[in-house]
């Protein structure tokens, strides 16, 4: 198994998968946040990821976040791109009517690297991750 993710905050625990089975990798809290009712947050992973030419990762909501808690991916699925080269970050909504807390660790979300059909489209030039998050986007 390769390893796909690069140290941004060594006091961090790597991703891993919960069990042998499991489709993805768990992503933790690098800081401590909170979520307030009905707005959203953007908290960091402590970790980059490689994702190898031909695949993408797909940033998923955790369900026992949403069933307990009402916190999802707001951008679900978040798009990482064979290119990104920032901080993994994740955008957490909290649909609840409570403000939610998270803890330095929890696990937040789950990343998915997935094959990618590629359309031969024509690239932009714009090399991903230098502006920060979300910057192809502006």
């Amino acid at each position: 198994m390769p390893n796909y993710f690069t140290t941004i905050r060594s006091d961090v625990p790597a991703p891993v998968r919960a069990t042998r089975g499991a489709a993805g990798w768990d992503l933790r809290a690098a800081v401590d946040a909170r979520v307030e009712p009905q707005d959203w947050t953007l908290v960091p992973t402590g970790y980059g990821v490689r994702v190898p030419a031909g695949y993408v990762g797909l940033v998923c909501p955790r369900s026992g976040l949403a069933v307990h808690h009402g916190l999802t991916v707001l951008n679900s699925p978040g798009v990482i791109d064979p290119d990104y080269e920032g901080e993994l970050q994740v955008i957490l909504a909290n649909h609840s009517a409570y403000p939610v807390d998270i803890g330095e660790g929890d696990r937040i979300a789950q990343l998915l690297i997935v094959p990618s059909l590629d359309a031969g489209a024509p690239a932009t030039g714009v090399r991903r991750g230098i502006a920060g998050f979300g910057s192809t986007g502006r």
